[in-house]
């Protein structure tokens, strides 16, 4: 066998394990947050939701969705506290993130999310659009709340439109963790064309008002990365991908190359290796040839 014949056999092997390793993977994990005493990561397959324990009640975050049953979440906290669950956090207002609350909610829950969320679902309420198993939300954050139950605090912090208007930061301070859901992916370029209500350079904003924030470990809405915990060095990364691109696609907006030809001809070899950088690039190309180009 050649050389090449090898390294072709050694690629094909290695994907086949991959691809049968992650169709063996069960539909959902409990995994504790490691040197926390009460934190906890609960997946279901791509999602990823923090809930923590306390002597008082449970805080809960996005229910998840209503197309992944919510029982298993509920079970996996009561499989580790029998203390009622108190509080649920939207972490924002999309679908996939906070359908399916309404089990939470027959126990009794608080849901809490952003003001601009919580106008969304009455919008939504008025044209019979809202789905029944979308829970409204009881309390609303502006800029920031905090919520203290037994001897945990936990931040809710607006940093700024990105990912959507409405988008919460929940941080511990005491564990120096932030939960982030969607808007600071790790190792990853953005999603599509970015789809959201903010200009970029205001997403740009959010995420530098993220980084400042006093934390050293980011659990993410979705197991980015092989599952690990994001670090500040990954939103600074986020930012510079960003910012490359922006600094790229004005160039092409500024040689009338918006929008076909930017899409195609724009590259950024730094980040060929993320995620998603094939398939998605030419989207977020897009996203920045409509600012750049046409304001918006």
């Amino acid at each position: 066998m050649s050389r090449i014949q090898l390294a072709v056999a050694v690629v094909c092997v290695t994907t086949l394990l991959s691809a049968t390793a992650q169709a063996q993977q069960p539909p959902t994990a409990l995994t504790k947050v490691e040197g926390t005493d009460n934190v906890y990561i609960f997946r279901y397959m791509g999602h990823q939701s923090m809930f923590i324990t306390t002597p008082d009640g449970v805080i809960a975050t996005d229910p998840i969705s209503e197309r992944r049953p919510v029982k298993p979440y509920i079970d996996a906290i009561q499989s580790v506290s029998k203390a009622p669950i108190k509080y649920v956090i939207y972490s924002h207002d999309h679908f996939d993130h906070i359908a399916g609350g309404k089990p939470f909610k027959d126990l009794g829950a608080v849901f809490i999310a952003h003001r601009r969320a919580k106008e969304r679902r009455l919008e939504l309420k008025k044209q019979n659009a809202l789905s029944p198993d979308i829970v409204m939300p009881d309390q609303v954050v502006d800029d920031k709340k905090t919520i203290k139950l037994g001897d945990t605090t936990l931040e809710l912090i607006y940093v700024g439109r990105n990912h959507s208007d409405n988008s919460l930061v929940m941080r511990l301070p005491k564990e120096k963790l932030v939960l982030v859901v969607d808007f600071a992916p790790i190792e990853s370029v953005q999603f599509r064309n970015i789809p959201d209500n903010a200009s970029p350079l205001e997403y740009i904003d959010s995420l530098k008002k993220l980084a400042v924030l006093d934390w050293d470990r980011m659990i993410p809405g979705h197991p980015y990365a092989g599952g690990r915990l994001g670090t500040k060095k990954d939103v600074e990364d986020d930012i510079a991908y960003m910012e490359d691109l922006s600094a790229e696609v004005k160039k092409a907006a500024d040689a009338g190359k918006c929008f076909d030809t930017a899409m195609k001809e724009v590259k950024l070899p730094k980040y060929e290796k993320w995620a998603n950088y094939e398939a998605s690039l030419p989207a977020n190309v897009e996203r920045f040839c409509y600012w750049w180009g046409r304001g918006y």
